[in-house]
């Protein structure tokens, strides 16, 4: 049995198989995901468990060198973006709009659903080499 990081087997499947520049994301309950990307949903309820939870525990859990993120979040959701800056300082950055950030779901190996109900809380974790 499993007794530390990510015990959720599909979340902890997902990681384990990434390389390099692969891609994850975490999303509020409310981002559509494309029929072609595997969907984890985890969400029990309205708010349960959280954005900033599920994402804590997947970056312990993970490198991570490059975040994507919707530009609407800086002013519909500031006090999320505080939060992912908090958790990930110093990694890079990319803001882009909604919409071109629901097309890079494609190429994620998964969404990882919360049951965050907060608006553009939603990330893209890119992967990096742990050598």
């Amino acid at each position: 049995m499993k007794k530390s990081g990510v015990l959720n087997s599909d979340i902890s499947r997902v990681l384990s198989y990434m390389r390099h520049t692969d891609t994850i994301c975490i999303s509020d309950c409310g981002l559509p995901c494309p029929d072609e990307t595997e969907l984890i949903d985890i969400s029990l309820e309205k708010g349960v468990p959280d954005f900033v939870r599920v994402l804590k525990a997947v970056v312990n859990d993970m490198s991570v060198e490059k975040i994507f993120l919707a530009e609407e979040i800086r002013v519909k959701n500031p006090a999320v973006l505080k939060e992912i800056q908090t958790l990930l300082p110093g990694v890079r950055t990319d803001f882009m709009p909604h919409e071109e950030f629901k097309k890079k779901l494609l190429s994620c190996k998964a969404v990882v659903r919360s049951g965050e109900a907060s608006p553009y809380a939603n990330i893209i974790l890119q992967s990096a080499c742990i050598f």
